[in-house]
């Protein structure tokens, strides 16, 4: 017999936990239902300073039991299928879930395959990602005795974009606070071609680079990693103009291999793996042309089906894949979800792309960048309250919040649909 439930979430996810949290303070009857396979709920913004030695990972780890909210039926299960025109999901081992309305919220998965090499690299010797295994990057940097210290990302959208550049600004700071600054080359490659793309947070990270001496390389696109020979391969992205004024960098032994080629030496290598929907979403009639859910970006309702929403990581949304934007993004959802249960058309088109990254640079200081789907610096007036006037500048309080406020926040308000 197939189950049915009103409202039915994939994800178990911190955008799946949050919405059923406020749909059941707007409303305890409400049926909910979410579909989610792990029994562990992780607070994957601490990795970062797991990688330091700064966070313990056990810490950033709590039951799947204890997060769901009760009254909502769990279904330890994956979902491998939707079928939006007859409101069905399909399960792995539970057969068919109906649903009144849906919400998608299953995160993003890594694709380690999509870079020649990396499977079989990642997370072993001097290879290492804080996205996978924080803890193995923590003991790599310990163990590291000099040489290139290479730091990169996937031409994907990733989780929380500035990560691989927060790591970098640590690792660097460590190799300085150990006399290893001298025989070490921290150098942080990106496909982008800028370290940031708002403007005052930009101009703190170019003075953060500077600072630790970090070779910074714009439009180099990670293909290939050669573990035994521990060489990492580039790709030039710049137009084809530029590419005739890459040269190779006898400092940190690069070297270039025709079709604007760059073979680089690493003594230790972490990277952000590639980063894409679940299969089953992006090879759905439910994704939009580059495989993220096709979601309006404003209500967050799906662009064809008036029943679906889809938030988080999985969202095809042109901002920041965080926790922060999910923050804002879970009230527009629930009260949506309330309009389309009462036949009235959604009305809440506030989301503006608001994102958060906190960026670590160093032990005990941080930035923290606020933005729009513009770019536009938005600072949260809460700050001004614990006398951080300018916080887009490296302050010690907004590490404080990083290590303590954020994480308490989490479990304890926005995880409980309270509000932050």
């Amino acid at each position: 017999m197939t189950k049915k439930h009103q409202l039915l979430i994939i994800g178990g996810g911190t955008a799946g936990i949050m919405v059923a949290a406020q749909m059941l303070k707007k409303n305890k009857k409400i049926d909910i239902a979410i579909i989610e396979p792990s029994d562990t709920h992780y607070y994957q913004p601490a990795w970062t300073l797991v990688g330091a030695g700064a966070y313990n990972f056990k810490n950033t780890a709590k039951s799947m039991q204890s997060v769901i909210p009760k009254g909502v039926h769990w279904i330890k299960d994956y979902a491998i299928d939707i079928d939006p025109e007859h409101k069905v999901v399909e399960t792995k081992a539970s057969g068919h879930i109906k649903y009144s309305y849906l919400v998608v919220a299953t995160g993003l998965i890594m694709e380690p395959s999509m870079i020649e090499g990396l499977t079989e690299s990642l997370s072993k010797g001097v290879v290492c990602s804080n996205y996978t295994d924080p803890e193995h990057t923590w003991e790599v940097i310990k163990n590291f005795k000099g040489g290139n210290a290479v730091f990169t990302q996937p031409t994907t959208p990733i989780k929380c974009g500035g990560a691989p550049q927060k790591i970098a600004y640590l690792a660097a700071d460590y190799f300085r606070k150990n006399k290893l600054s001298s025989i070490t080359n921290v150098i942080f490659a990106t496909p982008g071609s800028v370290i940031f793309g708002v403007k005052p947070i930009r101009n703190t990270l170019m003075h953060v680079l500077e600072r630790y001496d970090i070779y910074f390389k714009t439009f180099y696109a990670p293909f290939k990693i050669d573990a035994e020979k521990q060489i990492i391969y580039f790709r030039h992205t710049g137009e084809n103009e530029n590419q005739c004024v890459v040269t190779e960098d006898k400092s940190i032994g690069e070297r270039l291999s025709g079709d604007a080629i760059i073979e680089m030496p690493f003594d230790m290598l972490h990277i952000a793996p590639p980063q894409t929907a679940p299969k089953f979403i992006r090879e759905s009639v439910l994704a939009n042309k580059n495989g993220w859910l096709d979601v309006d970006h404003h209500s967050l309702q799906h662009k064809k089906y008036s029943s679906i929403f889809g938030l988080g990581d999985v969202a095809g949304l042109p901002t920041a894949k965080t926790g922060a934007a999910i923050r804002k993004q879970v009230p527009v959802v629930v009260d949506n979800i309330i309009d389309v249960m009462k036949h009235r058309e959604v009305s809440n088109k506030e989301y503006n792309g608001y994102s958060s990254c906190p960026l670590v640079t160093g032990y005990g200081k941080m930035a923290l960048a606020e933005f729009d789907y513009e770019s536009n610096f938005t600072p949260d007036p809460k700050l001004k309250k614990v006398f951080l006037f300018n916080s887009d500048k490296e302050h010690w309080r907004l590490w404080l919040l990083k290590k303590y406020g954020l994480p308490y926040l989490y479990w304890n308000k926005m995880l409980k649909g309270k509000k932050v």
